[in-house]
């Protein structure tokens, strides 16, 4: 039988200050053995990431309190170390994939840097060496043109290129525990497979340990041994793999098993006329080179683009990441210089300038992927909605707290809350922050980039459900840029699939999905059956 690496008991964490400390997790119980992966699931908010960010103290000092409890880390008290015995273990035995790599990756430094300090730090690698490793581990982790790429700063990468730089970091010095929260959130269902294999094979190899946070239960199926399942800071429910999908006790275990995404688009009409019209759409990133950097190459992220939306419906875009995705989307809001043809109600956009762009701002808005990135920390919620109203109308205060309002009610918010702040609010809220933002504009298209994608399950399915009633309601278009297929089935009438910047497949969603035609669209659908 493999030994216990990891054994937490009766683990109670508190944050707070004197005599006002509110416990969060309340006696966290479990262990992992070597080779062993352990799902940790639940809601946002559950205790999930103070579990985990506990067992590698990484919790703010002052703020957070270890109430009662012990952390044992194959033979050592974690809660009695000190810094210099910490350091030691950090990022070296046990590796930790955080949630958020924009977070967590040094914005100033390029990703190849990063990955040789990790090196140095912990194993003592000569730079030359260190480099060929950073290069050899991100084509582990799939990164297309990694000797380009790992000169690249984090915010010139794609959110799923970022994730898997965090990835590389976690695994490059082979640690005897992996704490993963949230790895796989923004990869798609490819790359997330490819992932999770990785894994496999360094577990075999390295007789490695996982702690594995997600929300998104068929990964859990195919990865963990067992399973543990958090909700309001307590496990309540914990078993093997199989045992709990198959005969789950819990009520809220039920809950969460039973909430992948369902239903259909809404229903629409057919012959509605046409919205966007996009036509050989090409967007090439130069890359230079030399002394007098001149463009020695390009990075081709979309070439010969094609689709017609039309009014009133759901298009959905789905590749891996780095496919060309959400590039399409910025160019088609004039984001990023693009060649071809943009047609928005049969007026070309390409070629119009700032100020002859500006009316069609309104008309066109954007929820992206991230929404604790995209909102503003200093701006309360009525200022982060209201902002674009000010931009392109000339409304008094009281209109425009009326639109918040109204905007507000439309997203089930709140509309006492509007004098907070984003930070105030859990990731579904947020979310729903930033679709109100979109919304209070009384737009006719919303470029949806990954807005699920980062949202527990039970959340993502109320963000898909206020889609789709919102569609009815205001006869919205939506461009629906995804990774999840299962969501993609839900929500769009027509879908279409993208590798290496150029449409491999398009149709009609329900079509594609039955009878997909070629093999790299075969391979998503069977991939997001689990």
């Amino acid at each position: 039988m493999a030994k216990d690496i990891l054994t937490l008991n009766n683990l109670s964490v508190g944050f707070g200050v004197g005599n006002e400390i509110n416990k969060v997790t309340n006696k966290v119980s479990f262990t992992i053995s070597k080779g062993e992966t352990l799902a940790l699931v639940g809601e946002s908010g559950s205790g999930k990431s103070v579990t985990a960010n506990s067992i590698l103290k990484l919790l703010p000092k002052g703020s957070s309190h270890y109430l009662e409890g012990t952390i044992n880390f194959d033979d050592i008290e974690i809660l009695n170390c000190s810094e210099r015995e910490l350091r030691g273990i950090r990022g070296n035995r046990i590796g930790m994939i955080f949630q958020e790599p924009m977070v967590s990756l040094n914005p100033l430094h390029k990703v190849g840097r990063q990955l040789v300090e990790t090196l140095a730090i912990h194993s003592g690698v000569r730079q030359t060496q260190a480099e060929k490793l950073a290069v050899e581990w991100l084509q582990k982790v799939d990164i297309r043109y990694p000797e380009v790429k790992i000169n690249a700063y984090p915010h010139e990468l794609s959110g799923g290129e970022r994730q898997r730089v965090m990835i590389a970091m976690a695994l490059i010095n082979k640690p005897e525990l992996l704490i993963a929260d949230e790895p796989t959130t923004a990869l798609d269902v490819s790359v997330q497979a490819q992932i999770l294999e990785l894994l496999r094979d360094l577990q075999k190899e390295l007789g490695m340990a996982m702690l594995f946070i997600t929300h998104d239960l068929s990964i859990v199926r195919r990865i963990a041994d067992k399973v543990a399942v958090m909700q309001d800071g307590q496990i309540v429910e914990q078993a093997d793999c199989y045992s709990l999908f198959s005969a789950p006790k819990h009520p809220y275990t039920q809950t969460l098993i039973h909430s992948d995404p369902r239903g259909l688009p809404v229903e629409v009409a057919e012959d509605s006329e046409s919205l966007i019209k996009v036509d050989k759409l090409k967007v090439w990133f130069p890359v230079t080179g030399g002394l007098f950097k001149r463009v020695v190459s390009h990075i081709k992220a979309v070439t010969d683009m094609d689709f017609d939306l039309k009014r009133g419906h759901s298009m959905g875009i789905v590749g891996e990441s780095g496919s060309g995705k959400s590039t399409t989307g910025m160019a088609i809001l004039r984001l990023v210089n693009s060649e071809g043809s943009i047609c928005y109600e049969r007026h070309e956009l390409q070629g119009l300038n700032r100020k002859e762009m500006l009316p069609y701002r309104s008309k066109m808005q954007v929820v992206f992927q991230d929404p604790f990135s995209a909102l503003n920390p200093r701006m309360s919620v009525a200022q982060v909605i209201g902002e674009g109203l000010y931009v392109h109308h000339d409304f008094d205060e009281l209109t425009v707290d009326k639109m918040i309002c109204e905007a507000m009610e439309d997203v089930d918010l709140d509309p006492e809350t509007r004098h907070r702040y984003p930070n105030e609010f859990s990731g579904g809220q947020r979310q729903r922050i930033a679709i109100a933002r979109a919304l209070v504009l009384k737009p006719e298209f919303i470029l949806l980039d990954e807005p699920t994608s980062s949202l527990d399950r039970t959340v993502q399915l109320q963000v898909l459900d206020l889609l789709k009633s919102l569609q009815q309601k205001y006869a919205l278009t939506y461009l629906f840029i995804s990774h999840d297929l299962n969501v993609v089935k839900s929500l769009c009438h027509h879908t279409i699939v993208m590798k290496q910047g150029l449409i491999v497949e398009s149709g009609r969603t329900d079509q594609l999905f039955e009878g997909p035609k070629r093999s790299y669209t075969r391979k998503l659908v069977e991939l997001s059956s689990f």
